[in-house]
Parts: C-alpha cells; sequence; structure tokens
C-alpha cells in the first residue's frame, strides 16, 4: 500500500479537494482508504444506542455490524493517541491511503492553501509538504503549485508521489 497526505488549515478546502480526488482516484482502478485525525472529541455513536451504552458501560473496543457496513470503535480512555504505522495496520489491504493530519508524519503531502481564507502556508514548516494546491498564485517560490480544481492533475501528482508504506 502506498500513502499520500493533504494538509492545511481549516477550512481551505481539504475534504472538498478530497471529495473530488477519490472518485478520480476510484475510475483509475485503484482501491483507496482513508486515515483523518482530529484535534477534536469525535462521537461516530449515539448516546442511547446498545453501543454507545456498552463502551460507556467500560468496553475496550465495540465493533458495529450492519447490513452495509461495520465500524470498529477503541476507546483510548486516557492512553495516548497510537501513532500512524499502528493506524494503517488496521487497515485492509488497498493501493493507496490518504492521510489527512498528522502534521508531524514522515510522508509525502499536499498542502491545500486558498489565500481568502487569510492564513499563512504550512509550508516549509511541516514535514513532507512536496506541492501546494491553490485556488491563486503562491505567495512564494520554492515549491510546486498546483490548480486547485484540475482534480486529474491533483490525481496524477498524488500517484507519482505517493510512498509505498
Amino acid at each position: 500500500m502506498k500513502v499520500f497526505g493533504v494538509a492545511g488549515h481549516s477550512g481551505m478546502g481539504k475534504t472538498t479537494l478530497l471529495e473530488r480526488l477519490v472518485p478520480e482516484l476510484r475510475s483509475r482502478g485503484l482501491a483507496v482508504s482513508l486515515i483523518k485525525h482530529s484535534h477534536k472529541d469525535i462521537e461516530i455513536d449515539r448516546p442511547g444506542k446498545d453501543s454507545y451504552r456498552l463502551r460507556e458501560a467500560g468496553c475496550m473496543e465495540v465493533l458495529l455490524l450492519g447490513d452495509n457496513r461495520w465500524a470498529l470503535m477503541h476507546e483510548l480512555r486516557g492512553a495516548p493517541e497510537p501513532p500512524l504505522d499502528y493506524l494503517l495496520d488496521r487497515l485492509q489491504a488497498c493501493d493507496l491511503v490518504l492521510i489527512e493530519g498528522f502534521k508531524g508524519g514522515d510522508f509525502p503531502k499536499l498542502e491545500v492553501w486558498r489565500a481568502a481564507v487569510g492564513k499563512p502556508l504550512l509550508w516549509p514548516a511541516w514535514p513532507g509538504i512536496v506541492a501546494v494546491a491553490s485556488d491563486a498564485p503562491l505567495p512564494v517560490d520554492g515549491v510546486k503549485g498546483l490548480d486547485l480544481h484540475d482534480t486529474a492533475t491533483v490525481a496524477s501528482f498524488v500517484l507519482a508521489n505517493a510512498r509505498l508504506r
């Protein structure tokens, strides 16, 4: 499996790009998975449901299986966040894993940057950023720029720069 990251400040359009990028990569015959890191306290379960109640009762993991999907919820219960390699080990085999977040991770990343948001580039401070996808000319030299709206070119760049795990 290969890995490639998408980075950027909140509100830059990372998810919007990924929503276009995943179907483009799938149309090229690839099996694609995603790992997203959030600094928020995420909740994918709902209060009152059996799985929520059993997790709250103290289960370390709850695996929920339905007609169309399954989800494994693992409670950290104060333990440190697991490293990216640990999480990658838990994914099924695929061709490409897109990674959002893990800013310190040593893997190639594409920064999504829009001047209108009013935040500075993460490049060159974040390791691994090999290009910036933007809807405007970049305010700096030294990093490759891609058109944020040219999904096919972004997909080709991702495939050319993804690294074997």
